[in-house]
């Protein structure tokens, strides 16, 4: 018989939990736990397979919005030190909102879009 050993959560308090998916490479499914400390990500199917995000590390939070924000596909959070993040959850303005609780106005942006990308990309 294997044991695993279980991840110990940053946060003292959960505030908002949520299915969601993690995209690096291969996609990886799992919950999304928002509490007071910071942002974690735990995995279905591997226990070591985890991310947590204190919000002292959290840089900006920049998501997807289209139609007028009827619709958010995914959203990335960029860190300090470890690099970005990008995730999909299955009720992502809500999640966005537990997320707005704890990280000022500043660093929630929407990304550009594709116009803007290639207007850009002109302009140069």
């Amino acid at each position: 018989m294997v044991y695993y050993n279980m991840v110990q959560s940053i946060n003292t308090k959960s505030e908002y939990h949520v299915d969601a998916t993690w995209f690096r490479g291969m996609s990886v499914y799992g919950q999304v736990l928002i509490g007071d400390v910071g942002f974690e990500f735990y995995s279905s199917k591997n226990v070591n397979d985890f991310v947590q995000i204190p919000w002292t590390e959290v840089k900006l939070v920049i998501a997807d919005v289209y139609f007028k924000g009827r619709y958010i596909p995914r959203f990335k959070i960029q860190t300090r030190n470890s690099g970005d993040f990008i995730f999909a959850t299955r009720h992502p303005k809500d999640t966005l909102r537990a997320i707005r609780t704890h990280v000022s106005d500043e660093k929630m942006r929407k990304s550009r879009t594709f116009w803007q990308i290639i207007k850009n990309f002109l302009k140069r």
